[in-house]
């Protein structure tokens, strides 16, 4: 079932968000709280290797990167591919279960050429379990309502990002921006 609910969630977040190949989404989540338990309690390795599957299918055919947060005791730390961050400085360590997070952990695991970054400035995200993912978006993010907004037990919020409004009452704007 959760796994039906993130593709729904992840597909409208490509529609609603307009992010375009090469673009980089945000996932933070908590497995704890998709199967109904405190965020950080139950760390479940085989929920994360499920969703991990779905997230990465419906985001690499639309050609987004995706960028996993890891939990607080890695600092929520980033792990991506290589290709998406290409000139990042990186820092050294693997995410587990305990220390990272099962989906972290499940991307490291998966990607061809992961690495782990401190920061990133994402283009959108998808927030599972109240994890705190702004802090890797870029400055202005904008909320979105999807029609899915809970995966399993666990809440979810999702969020694009626009350019700043800068200049005042005489500027215009370019609408495609918005």
């Amino acid at each position: 079932m959760f796994c039906e609910q993130l593709e729904l969630a992840s597909k409208e977040l490509v529609e609603k968000a307009g992010p375009s190949r090469g673009m980089i989404v945000v996932i933070g989540c908590s497995t704890s709280e998709v199967t109904g338990n405190c965020i950080g309690s139950n760390s479940r390795p085989d929920v994360a290797e499920r969703l991990w599957e779905t997230l990465h299918r419906v985001f690499s055919q639309a050609g987004i990167y995706i960028a996993v947060q890891c939990c607080e005791h890695l600092n929520r730390a980033i792990v991506t591919e290589r290709a998406a961050l290409p000139n990042a400085e990186i820092v050294n360590v693997i995410p587990q279960p305990k220390a990272g997070g099962s989906l972290a952990s499940a991307a490291y695991r998966s990607l061809s050429e992961p690495i782990v970054v401190e920061h990133i400035k994402a283009d959108a995200g998808l927030d599972i379990g109240n994890t705190l993912i702004g802090m890797h978006l870029k400055e202005v993010a904008v909320p979105l309502r999807l029609s899915v907004n809970k995966i399993g037990e666990a809440s979810l919020v999702a969020a694009r990002t626009r350019p700043k409004f800068i200049g005042g009452c005489r500027a215009v704007y370019d609408e495609k921006l918005l």
